[in-house]
């Protein structure tokens, strides 16, 4: 009988909806009130949620990210990589490079297997832009400073995904035991494969699409093929063993750049996106294994404290390369703490792919520094607007 589980389903839209406003008030950001309200109809506490809606996780992460992973396509189009400019792009670089290495290096010294260690860098350069521009709005910043932040923001994630996809490939590879030097450059070209066929897969889907769209005049009949193509790359990407976000972020660069409707398609899919992101936020809560926290918490201190550390030493260095005001290189890290939906995201399919090797804790990490990075990031956030003066005398 599925009557239940659809009863639950709309009991978290509805509740969570309204769990959310009333956290509003105490100026916490959406996402955390989701999973907030996920921990507390989970297993661990009310037990509300039942584990086989739990299961479907994988399901409900793939969808988010994929339609994540398409609307960062726009990213890469000509009038946005005009905007944000070279010397955005070597601070967001610099972040995505400084969260990967520092936190695999903390990570695998606090006895961390080195493959999982590497999934944790991957996730680290994930960002939260939501959070980062609530702050900035509520202040009503304005200048250089603000503005290099909103690009870094809004290209890190892309970065911070095309990274993910090679960590997640080195890992499977040190899965591996006793491997011999043609055995690697064999799977390094593997790899390299796999990228290169998920990157045409995307590409191809999009040219499709883009001369599709062009016979489309209603917005219903827009939104459905851009939906349905989304789904169609990651069905392929997942049956074929291709990373579904390469190619949807392949897919949504054609469209961008191609599609002749700037910005209409990726506006489409943001006026639906949102419940598949409450749905997967207060799922994501509820798979929180509360007993866990005690046991990973050398772990847990290690990610919390590496990341932010590695995201301020790699934007520092990329602001330094850039011969960026000083302003600029002392603070930009400090805008970039709050971490959400495309970490979680990660996670989950980190789970799902390596089933067999890496234990819950490893989810249990990115959730529970998920929620305290979106409690005390936009606390940093405001004071690094704050000391570079440019917060309005009227805030």
């Amino acid at each position: 009988m599925h009557g239940p589980l659809i009863l639950i389903s709309g009991l978290i839209f509805l509740l969570g909806l309204a769990f959310s406003k009333l956290l509003s008030h105490l100026r916490l950001p959406a996402v955390t009130a989701y999973l907030i309200f996920g921990v507390l109809i989970g297993p661990y506490c009310l037990d509300i949620v039942p584990h086989n809606l739990i299961d479907s996780m994988p399901l409900v992460a793939e969808v988010v990210l994929s339609m994540v992973a398409f609307s960062l396509g726009q990213v890469f189009s000509k009038s946005s990589i005009s905007r944000i400019g070279r010397r955005v792009f070597l601070v967001s670089w610099g972040e995505v490079v400084g969260a990967l290495v520092i936190v695999t290096v903390v990570m695998r010294l606090v006895g961390v297997p080195l493959y999982e260690a590497l999934l944790f860098g991957g996730i680290a350069p994930a960002t939260a832009p939501a959070a980062t521009v609530m702050v900035i709005r509520e202040l009503g910043a304005k200048g250089p400073f603000t503005e290099t932040l909103l690009g870094v923001v809004a290209i890190d994630d892309a970065w911070g995904i095309m990274v993910f996809a090679l960590a997640e490939t080195v890992a499977k590879m040190l899965l591996v035991h006793n491997m011999s030097n043609s055995q690697i450059a064999i799977a390094l070209l593997k790899a390299a494969g796999t990228i290169a066929l998920s990157l045409s897969l995307g590409m191809l889907v999009g040219f499709v699409l883009v001369s599709f769209m062009k016979r489309l005049t209603s917005e219903t009949d827009l939104l459905i093929a851009v939906f349905g193509a989304i789904l169609l790359t990651s069905g392929i990407s997942v049956h074929y063993g291709l990373s579904s976000l390469l190619a949807n972020m392949a897919l949504g660069t054609v469209v961008a750049n191609f599609g002749g409707m700037t910005e209409r398609p990726f506006r489409i899919i943001k006026r639906i996106d949102w419940p598949f992101f409450l749905y997967f936020f207060v799922l994501s809560g509820a798979s929180l294994e509360i007993p866990l926290l005690k046991k990973m918490g050398l772990w847990g201190i290690a990610y919390l404290i590496s990341r932010p550390f590695g995201e301020y030493v790699g934007a520092f260095t990329g602001a330094l390369i850039g011969r960026m005001d000083k302003k600029i290189r002392n603070y930009i890290g400090l805008g970039l703490v709050p971490q959400a939906g495309v970490a979680l995201g990660l996670a989950i399919l980190v789970r799902n792919e390596f089933r067999e090797s890496i234990g819950p804790a490893f989810l249990t990490v990115i959730i529970a520094a998920t929620i305290i990075s979106e409690l005390v990031g936009p606390i940093f956030t405001k004071y690094a607007l704050t000391k570079v003066g440019e917060v309005s005398k009227r805030k």
